[in-house]
């Protein structure tokens, strides 16, 4: 199991990218956490196994339709033992 934080940038708040996250994460069977950042990206924590997290990248390089993803960051974080995914604050 890996660990990924990843930072999304472009039109991704106010279009339902928190939710359709949680979604595509539930789907998938990742853990972790989504959340909007007061610089207007989101930020994404993200734990499973590799092949998961590969999908869940592609989904979030795409993001719902009437977003407009410009730019991806993906670091490697600590995994936390998250249970589930979930939209927080």
């Amino acid at each position: 199991m890996s660990a990924l934080n990843f930072t999304i940038s472009g039109h991704v708040q106010g279009v339902f990218f928190r939710a359709n996250t949680k979604e595509s994460a539930d789907e998938l069977g990742v853990m972790g956490w989504v959340r909007n950042c007061e610089d207007g990206t989101l930020e994404v924590h993200a734990e499973g196994s590799d092949k998961k997290l590969d999908a869940l990248e592609e989904w979030l390089r795409q993001g719902p339709p009437a977003a407009d993803v410009k730019n991806v960051i993906v670091k490697e974080t600590d995994i936390e033992n998250y249970k589930e995914f979930e939209i927080v604050q």
